[in-house]
């Protein structure tokens, strides 16, 4: 593994990322600042995913070796991957059917895991399983199955078409497949079930609405009589909390004071909750813009351009390819959910600018260098004056 660790770190170290940590997060040249979040970038459970990925493709050397989907939501990272030569068995294009496999393959169940589906055609096929989900999802896991061994509905907060979401719900099901869960995504969701908690409503518009979201079976005139709160793990944490809140309230006043029919967990990951945090932090200090370096499919960063975008212009960027020039910025619009043009004023001129740069905990450190050599030098200022020293 220390060969394998010095290999990733090889691929994805920033000596300049290093130089701004230890000026406190501050680098500034010229009348240009950046200014790094003190949590950002790859957290412990995508490290360890990476690091399996890697020692996978060593140990297994001349075994074919297929990805469920991808390692972390990072193009980056998966590019790395099928470099060397790991394939995928699940997606639009999958480079073999799981109907196709061996006990000669190996697989890799990604960071954020896989549904118990899954994991029941991987064994049945006898195929080489290397799991890398992350132990803070597992724990979520843990929570679900025993809200279904007391007859209790998951209310999960989270994506329903994401893969962490879609194992999770699979979990919810228990040992004997007959639990029930719902995923709500927001809050204005979450309003909806309460008032259908409290008054009831019409069980075929909840269905319709809910369509895709929830358990084979369900009734909501039957399923929310007793309810848990769970969540994907990476959520925004006070949004979560203030699900939980809600739900727990309209339980209780449905139930004349009595909270027997709710559970609750906090499993909004640790290292989510450090980014949030830290980009919060952050916040207290004036800048004028902020950039979130990370995939577009990623849920924590996506927490993040949200945070940053009630306090000051943010943009969601895959790498630094996305700042085409002083004022024209390639970015992922979460009202859209696609890639648009904006262009912006803020970097021009030639006054005093600080920028912001937090990553999502799958980006790695090579990116967020990447990112802030782009923001100096259409600043002006050339590489060697930012990486010397």
């Amino acid at each position: 593994m220390e060969v394998v660790q010095a290999e990733v770190e090889n691929h994805y170290r920033s000596t300049v990322v290093d130089k701004v940590k230890v000026q406190q997060g501050k680098l500034t040249i010229g009348n240009t600042t950046v200014r790094l979040a003190q949590a950002f970038g790859f957290c412990y459970g995508v490290e360890r995913a990476i690091d399996l990925a890697y020692a996978a493709r060593r140990v297994f050397e001349d075994r074919e070796i297929y990805l469920i989907g991808e390692i972390i939501h990072n193009p980056e990272v998966n590019r790395q991957l099928q470099e060397m030569g790991i394939k995928n068995v699940d997606g639009p294009t999958p480079d073999k059917e799981i109907s196709d496999l061996t006990p000669d393959d190996v697989v890799i169940v990604p960071a954020f895991g896989t549904t118990t589906e899954m994991m029941a055609k991987l064994q049945e096929r006898g195929c080489q399983v290397i799991d890398t989900t992350c132990g803070d999802v597992m724990t979520v896991w843990k929570r679900v199955r025993k809200y279904a061994d007391e007859g209790v509905t998951s209310i999960i907060h989270g994506k329903a078409y994401h893969e962490e979401t879609k194992a999770t719900a699979s979990r919810s099901m228990g040992a004997d497949g007959r639990g029930h869960y719902l995923v709500v995504l927001d809050l204005h969701e979450t309003d909806y079930v309460c008032r259908y908690i409290e008054h009831g409503g019409d069980r075929e518009e909840f269905l319709r609405k809910f369509a895709h979201a929830y358990s084979e079976g369900f009734d909501p005139d039957r399923d929310l009589g007793r309810i848990g709160v769970a969540n994907q793990t990476t959520m925004l944490k006070s949004e979560t909390e203030e699900m939980q809140r809600r739900l727990g309230a309209a339980v209780q006043r449905r139930d004349h004071g009595s909270t027997e029919n709710f559970r609750l967990f906090e499993t909004i990951c640790g290292a989510t909750q450090e980014r949030q945090d830290a980009l919060f932090e952050m916040l207290k200090d004036p800048m004028d813009l902020l950039l979130v370096v990370g995939g577009y499919n990623s849920s924590n960063t996506s927490q993040l351009v949200k945070i940053g975008g009630k306090h000051l212009p943010s943009f969601f960027i895959r790498d630094a390819d996305c700042l085409r020039s002083l004022e024209e910025i390639i970015h992922f619009d979460l009202a859209s959910k696609k890639e648009v043009t904006s262009y912006s004023s803020i970097l021009l001129g030639d006054g005093p600018v600080t920028v912001g740069i937090t990553a999502g905990a799958s980006c790695p450190n090579n990116l967020i260098e990447q990112t802030i050599l782009k923001v100096f030098a259409l600043r002006g200022i050339a590489p060697e004056a930012v990486t010397v020293g």
